[in-house]
């Protein structure tokens, strides 16, 4: 059985995933996990020897080829990397899930 799953990834400033995740569900998105992370980026600023690292969320959604290009374009328009939300986003293959209803995300030709 072939299958389009994508796991869609999106790491953003903490305070926007309620925002994107409202977005993402406006071109398809069902759901999603939300992470609290850290980030750090090629410039680590510490402050009397105390690394401050800029607070995450990393959300993590399981869609077909078509809902993530279609989050993607959403998120890049309104949460991308030169506004506040500043975030990325990036996919990867999902070969087998268990737990989700994927009937919507098995590509039927």
């Amino acid at each position: 059985m072939e299958n389009n799953m994508k796991a869609l990834m999106i790491v953003v400033n903490a305070g926007f995933a309620d925002d994107i995740i409202d977005a993402t569900r406006e071109v398809g998105v069902r759901g999603a996990t939300i992470f609290n992370a850290r980030g750090e980026g090629a410039h680590h600023k510490s402050i009397l020897g105390i690394t401050v690292d800029t607070e995450k969320d990393l959300i993590l959604c399981v869609v077909d080829t078509i809902t993530a290009e279609k989050a993607m374009d959403v998120i890049k328009e309104k949460f991308g990397i030169k506004t506040p939300a500043h975030s990325i986003c990036f996919t990867m293959p999902v070969d087998k899930i268990v737990g989700i209803n994927i009937e919507p995300l098995i590509y039927k030709p």
